[in-house]
């Protein structure tokens, strides 16, 4: 079963990127699913969702981040420093899963798709199993209308949505962040958007390009920029 996914998942972005990004990411695919003990492999599952009459007009294509690239991203940070992670479009919940063993306490997790948030518990349930101190938490809710918790302090996404569903988040954090001043950190993969969060304030404080696509900021808002 696991070859078949993987077979799908080589061919899915050789066809849409290159056969140098597949065979990249499909050596770092098998070994962070067994690594990490998760079953997160897919892409471009939204079609199905289309056809159940949920709204994906603003919506990009779920495929999780390369594994080797969520760990070069987690090492740039000390996680225990943090109290709370969330990841906005957290598809099966790879990221979550990964932030988790790198040392992260509390991970929450946002998706709009029901069959994705059941998944990402399922795979965070089997992390907990290893990290038994572990909180987590997803929600099947749409990130227009996500409030960000005082307590969060670190933000994970990978390009989930358009700009104008970014430009609400953005304005969600902004509002948490009036309620409760505080230093922000957002790992952003795939960063398209990355223009809005510049021209609030926030500084890249790490880049990083392995392949084309392969790609991500780490980016910091400080309290007494707020």
């Amino acid at each position: 079963m696991k070859f078949i996914s993987y077979s799908r998942y080589f061919l899915y972005i050789a066809y849409n990127w290159t056969f140098a990004i597949a065979r990249h990411i499909i050596r770092h695919e098998i070994r962070g699913e067994k690594e990490y003990g998760i079953n997160s492999t897919g892409a471009d599952e939204l079609k199905g969702m289309e056809a159940k009459g949920i709204d994906i007009s603003h919506a990009t294509i779920y495929m999780p981040a390369s594994y080797d690239l969520l760990e070069n991203l987690f090492d740039q940070l000390t996680p225990t420093d943090y109290n709370h992670f969330v990841d906005i479009g957290s598809g099966k919940g790879r990221a979550m899963c990964v932030a988790a063993a790198k040392g992260f306490k509390k991970v929450t997790g946002i998706d709009f798709s029901k069959d994705f948030c059941v998944a990402a518990r399922e795979n965070l349930a089997l992390l907990k199993k290893r990290i038994p101190t572990l909180q987590y938490n997803v929600i099947n809710n749409d990130a227009f209308y996500f409030e960000i918790d005082s307590n969060v302090d670190c933000i994970f996404m990978f390009n989930p949505f358009d700009e104008i569903i970014m430009k609400a988040v953005i304005n969600n954090i902004e509002k948490s962040l009036r309620k409760l001043p505080r230093d922000i950190t957002l790992i952003y993969c795939n960063p398209l958007h990355k223009d809005l969060f510049l021209k609030r304030k926030y500084v890249s404080v790490y880049h990083t390009q392995t392949l084309k696509y392969l790609e991500a900021d780490i980016l910091i808002k400080r309290d007494s920029l707020v």
